[in-house]
């Protein structure tokens, strides 16, 4: 049976401490990485380690994709491809809208419509945008007029693939339609991938008359390997805790069996109890979602998900695992899954 590919996720670290870094994964065989967009938008990471390596894939994973238009996020992306000669994937996210709209202090409007939107101006500038006959791009979100806008050169290529994101449905039905890549949500559970994702990824690929083939999903995955299981949920708290703010979210939770929990950890957050928030996380809530354990455990229940996807990117935990412990995880997903 042939290996699913596997990809990293890349956080912002000293040159001295990425470097390495990225360059021993390019050299095990990681199909790419990805950058995500906690504050800072990912293109700086990843040119960085474009400079360091010459095969590995680079991604936005993701880039928030209402905080900047769109044009800028295709010219980001167009020089990130230069520079990496052709090595680029475009992930853009909606994220949530209370960031949106307050830290950012960005329109986030309907998201499904907004990102559409998005993704057809950023493919009409990488393909057109050195041609100088683009003139007026019209939306209800972002109007560009490109009439006397032109890129120097073409871009490195005439499309660079776009990855959507999703938690919900709809999301997925989607990127079905319209993305080249299906980013999975590391909130998903085994469950929700198997009884949620696949049907809907289906109706938006028969809604655009495409086939299955021509979307790769790629699921990312916390992932938490550590024989001690306690410390291992430990570790995991603050994550799921953090994840569980958003208002948006709290359906899924619900559907998936956590709902008053999600409700208490919102209530939390909402007057910044942090302690609380991790308090209100149970056992039983992080282990639906992070795949922890030993590594013989964690191989098993990554196997579980890997088989409903063509691409799996297991993760660190992203908040509340301190830098030295967190490179401790790191290598242990190395070990586990690169080659």
């Amino acid at each position: 049976m042939p290996r699913t590919p596997v990809w990293a996720e890349l956080p912002v670290l000293p040159a001295i401490e990425m470097v390495p870094l990225v360059q021993s994964w390019e050299a095990a065989g990681v199909e790419g990485v990805w950058a995500p967009q906690i504050f800072g938008a990912p293109f700086t990471t990843l040119a960085a380690a474009a400079a360091v390596t010459t095969r590995i894939k680079l991604g936005t994973g993701i880039a928030l994709a209402f905080t900047r238009s769109p044009l800028e996020t295709a010219c980001s992306a167009i020089d990130l491809d230069h520079i990496s000669d052709g090595r680029v994937v475009l992930g853009l996210g909606s994220s949530a809208e209370s960031q949106i709209e307050g830290s950012f202090g960005m329109p986030y409007g309907k998201p499904l419509k907004h990102m559409r939107e998005i993704v057809g101006q950023v493919r009409a500038v990488i393909e057109q945008g050195h041609t100088g006959e683009l003139k007026r791009l019209e939306g209800e979100y972002n109007t560009l007029d490109l009439s006397h806008f032109r890129l120097v050169r073409p871009a490195r290529r005439s499309a660079i693939p776009i990855y959507l994101p999703a938690v919900f449905e709809k999301a997925c039905e989607q990127a079905g339609a319209i993305a080249d890549g299906l980013l999975g949500h590391p909130l998903w559970t085994t469950a929700w991938l198997r009884d949620r994702v696949g049907q809907s990824l289906a109706l938006g690929l028969d809604k655009a008359g495409r086939k299955r083939s021509e979307v790769t999903i790629n699921l990312m995955i916390f992932t938490v390997i550590n024989d001690n299981r306690a410390e291992a949920i430990a570790d995991a708290r603050t994550n799921i805790a953090f994840y569980t703010q958003s208002p948006q979210y709290l359906r899924y939770f619900a559907e998936i069996g956590f709902g008053k929990e999600a409700e208490a950890i919102q209530a939390a957050f909402a007057v910044q109890d942090y302690g609380a928030m991790a308090k209100a996380c149970p056992d039983e809530m992080i282990s639906a979602i992070t795949i922890l354990g030993s590594a013989d455990e964690v191989q098993e229940q990554v196997a579980e998900r890997a088989q409903y996807a063509d691409a799996i990117t297991p993760v660190v935990p992203q908040f509340g695992v301190a830098p030295e412990k967190a490179a401790i995880y790191r290598k242990r997903i190395a070990d586990v899954f690169y080659i």
